[in-house]
């Protein structure tokens, strides 16, 4: 679960990404040199890759942690490291 203060920051990235993106796609439609546009994809990759680690500690903070004081951790640590998988592929 996000808290409120995590939502906020989370939305917060998201907007400075959406501007980074629209940059970037003002940036092709002028013809800008393609490794400064690469530059800027690769800063939004890494961003979003932020944002993505944020989530997914939170979620191991709260949905994990409680599923494994529930005793029912198993299935959740083994959607996380499904997760996880896709990722990092």
């Amino acid at each position: 679960m996000i808290d409120e203060a995590m939502k906020k920051e989370l939305e917060s990235r998201l907007k400075r990404i959406k501007g980074q993106v629209d940059g970037i796609q003002a940036m092709v439609a002028d013809e800008r040199y393609c490794i400064d546009i690469l530059t800027q994809i690769t800063a939004v990759r890494r961003a979003l890759e932020k944002v993505a680690l944020k989530v997914m500690g939170s979620h191991m903070e709260s949905c994990v942690s409680e599923a494994v004081r529930s005793h029912d951790g198993q299935k959740k640590i083994k959607e996380l490291m499904n997760t996880i998988d896709h990722f990092v592929r």
